[in-house]
């Protein structure tokens, strides 16, 4: 998903708000823990910002694997390398 050596210096960056509420994470560990995110948030970045983007952002389910509550649909799987 990212070329060269972006999964290990590349970082995610959260904030709770409270003092010392600041977590830095790499791609490479995010990957390993929560694949599914990664891939949520060059979605959502990609969509509108304001209300119809966030709108759009709830309707947005990503799974890892085969196991989804979505059988009847039919849904394709997507494979990224």
């Amino acid at each position: 998903m990212l070329t060269g050596r972006k999964a290990e210096q590349k970082t995610i960056q959260n904030f709770s708000g409270y003092p010392g509420g600041q977590k830095v994470e790499t791609y490479e560990t995010v990957m390993k823990k929560h694949p599914e995110r990664i891939v949520e948030k060059a979605i959502i970045r990609m969509l509108p910002k304001g209300r119809l983007g966030r709108q759009m952002s709830k309707k947005l389910h990503v799974y890892v694997g085969d196991n989804h509550p979505h059988q009847a649909q039919q849904p394709v799987p997507l494979e990224i390398h």
